[in-house]
């Protein structure tokens, strides 16, 4: 795992923490924008590193290596962790551990419910032979990938992560992520956004929102209508910054009355 810093580290933290093969690149909207007015920590998970070989073993090994980042570099403390798809698995593991502190949890498609066996099985066929096609770069494949997983500018960082993606590291990433969470009240209840489609799996993204709200009242869910995984955050990193400002903006508000 590799840390990518911005910022002024003497002000207040926030982490971004990518998908399952995402490049960590895909935050670049929200490094600019946060990092006028945070100090932003992105981690490149293992697996996804560009420029040297790692391997992923579990989303729990994951979340103790940001853990020890941040009590090592952090004091404990965050003000905010943004988690995507597989890293709001993470994020949602690094703070239901307990050990560390922050004041808001971004949750955006956060797959944090067990699912059967089957569907696992079907999952790690399909994310073999897709990183398989990657790798020879075959044209239907990267098409399909621009249209419906990552915007064109940002297919050379898929390359370079999905060339030195290893069979072993996607089975340890569903195993992991789809082995479900363990939701739990958080004990310093800090402000909780969960975001969320409509289409497609955004279903179980769905029950997990709920199933957290059920746990920490304070969770808001931000639905939005028609949109598939993880699309407004890659595709249109606009308005996910401008929902997740927003929602900031007015939780502070109403602290300051």
């Amino acid at each position: 795992m590799i840390f990518h810093t911005f910022g002024d580290k003497n002000k207040r933290a926030v982490l971004f923490i990518h998908g399952m093969l995402l490049p960590w690149q895909i935050w670049s909207r929200a490094i600019e924008y946060f990092s006028k007015d945070y100090y932003v920590i992105v981690p490149e998970l293992d697996a996804h590193t560009q420029d040297e070989t790692s391997q992923f073993n579990s989303v729990e090994e994951e979340a103790l290596k940001i853990e020890k980042y941040i009590l090592e570099n952090l004091n404990g403390k965050t003000y905010m962790i943004c988690g995507l798809s597989m890293g709001g698995a993470i994020a949602a593991k690094l703070i239901m551990n307990g050990n560390i502190v922050t004041e808001n949890l971004i949750l955006d498609g956060a797959p944090l419910l067990k699912v059967s066996g089957f569907l696992k099985k079907i999952m790690k066929s399909n994310y073999i032979s897709i990183i398989k096609k990657t790798k020879k770069r075959d044209p239907k494949v990267i098409e399909r990938a621009k249209r419906d997983f990552l915007p064109g500018e940002r297919m050379d960082d898929f390359f370079k992560l999905a060339d030195r993606m290893e069979n072993d590291s996607l089975v340890n990433m569903i195993d992991t992520i789809f082995a479900g969470t363990d939701i739990k009240k958080i004990k310093n209840e800090p402000g909780i956004l969960f975001l969320h489609g409509t289409k497609g799996n955004e279903a179980v993204s769905k029950k997990a929102a709920i199933k957290l709200k059920e746990e920490n009242p304070q969770t808001q869910i931000m639905q939005f209508d028609g949109y598939a995984h993880a699309q407004l955050a890659v595709f249109e990193s606009d308005k996910w910054v401008d929902a997740v400002s927003e929602w900031i903006n007015n939780k502070e508000a109403s602290y300051s009355v």
